[in-house]
């Protein structure tokens, strides 16, 4: 007997999880289901009906996760056909029109999971190539279903599945190419006239960190004659933009030797004769673990600009309070590495810290140090990664500057 013969799954949830569904929430957990008609597979549709035996709210379900519905359409009951999919994936890749320059950047994120009402679903685009990364394997049976609206998008010729270990992801293993050839490399992609790669196939995420982007512009709007300082610095995006607005020199401290090569290849991608890119400018790179690196940093060493980017320092809510303290060391040793008139730049990805309780732990660091700072700016997610579930806000940076 095949899914599509069995009985329409039908769920009953607590007075509580039925109110936050009429209020737009995008989770149905797993204690808040009283009852089930029958037992569920990954991937079907099920719908919830409220006390009164009325509709209430249609999703993807998932019987291995604790959040077990991820609802897709609430209020009215309405069809969940071929027209609906095409609305819902037009309306989320329209929010993004304007947000960039299509002739400066070519790599953004169309879909942003549930804040584009894809609970689980992530899509970013980087040049020719498209991205998805699920969450759940409850996407899985619907892909054939979201394919073709993928790749009717104008100079698609590429798309790759990522899957998150929830989703059946391994460690280690590449994700598998849906349409289209494999790339025989990086995918190579523009952000605001720059140069990057993207391991569409093995990297973090979905292949770049795509949500930093209005971050790395502002960088590089104030870093003419500065020398930066990037801790944590990845594939050293932060680093470029810094260049390709002027400043001196950057050094780039990360743990990891593949990350470090592969800021070389940025660098190297946007060194063409004609891009306008800076010629002389200094490059140090310093491979070491940056939370042991800066207990004893370079003698009587300042920088003009000092980025702080680590990746997520709790991955669960019980290591909350290991990763607040963790935020004030860094950031109190890295207020001592800034040049008066300098600029500190710290930045959190931590989802279980919310960004009242970062700016508090940075601003107490500030406050207790003897010299004079200003905090500037606090920002966020870069726009095309909108945010409209509290959850799902987890990226925030505070910049301060030492005025003495």
């Amino acid at each position: 007997m095949t899914t599509q013969s069995l009985p329409r799954l039908k769920l009953k949830l607590a007075p509580k999880a039925e109110a936050k569904i009429r209020g737009g929430h995008p989770w149905v957990f797993a204690d808040s289901v009283r009852e089930t008609n029958r037992e569920g597979e990954a991937g079907e549709m099920g719908i919830v009906y409220d006390r009164k035996k009325q509709f209430l709210a249609v999703g993807l379900y998932d019987p291995d996760s604790p959040i077990r519905l991820r609802v897709l359409h609430s209020g009215k009951p309405t069809a969940l056909d071929d027209a609906w999919w095409e609305t819902r994936f037009r309306e989320a890749v329209k929010r993004r029109d304007g947000v960039v320059k299509p002739e400066e950047t070519n790599g953004l994120r169309l879909i942003n999971g549930e804040n584009d009402g894809w609970p689980g679903f992530v899509l970013d685009r980087y040049a020719e190539t498209a991205v998805i990364k699920i969450y759940t394997p409850a996407w899985l049976p619907w892909l054939d279903t979201v394919l073709p609206r993928i790749k009717e998008l104008p100079g698609i010729e590429r798309i790759v599945l990522r899957r998150s270990r929830n989703a059946g992801g391994v460690d280690g293993e590449p994700g598998e190419v849906l349409f289209g050839e494999a790339p025989d490399g990086p995918v190579i992609f523009k952000e605001n006239g720059l140069l990057f790669e993207a391991d569409v196939l093995r990297g973090q995420k979905t292949g770049f960190f795509l949500d930093q982007r209005d971050n790395r512009q502002r960088v590089r709007e104030f870093a003419r004659g500065k020398h930066v300082l990037n801790l944590f610095s990845f594939s050293g995006a932060f680093s470029v933009a810094a260049v390709a607005g002027g400043a001196n020199s950057v050094t780039d401290v990360d743990i990891s030797a593949h990350a470090l090569a592969s800021g070389a290849r940025n660098f190297q991608l946007n060194r063409t004769p004609g891009s306008g890119f800076p010629r002389k400018y200094r490059r140090d790179e310093i491979k070491a673990d940056v939370f042991k690196w800066i207990k004893n940093p370079p003698a009587d060493t300042t920088w003009g600009t000092v980025i702080v980017d680590p990746p997520a320092l709790a991955r669960r809510g019980a290591e909350r309070e290991g990763a607040l303290l963790a935020y004030a060391r860094l950031n109190r040793s890295a207020m001592n590495l800034v040049g008066i008139g300098g600029t500190l730049i710290s930045c959190s990805c931590t989802a279980h810290i919310s960004a009242d309780e970062f700016f508090s732990t940075i601003a107490r660091e500030i406050v207790g140090n003897k010299n004079s700072w200003r905090e500037v700016q606090r920002t966020e997610h870069a726009r095309d990664h909108r945010v409209t579930v509290d959850e799902m806000r987890y990226l925030k940076a505070v910049y301060w500057r030492r005025v003495s």
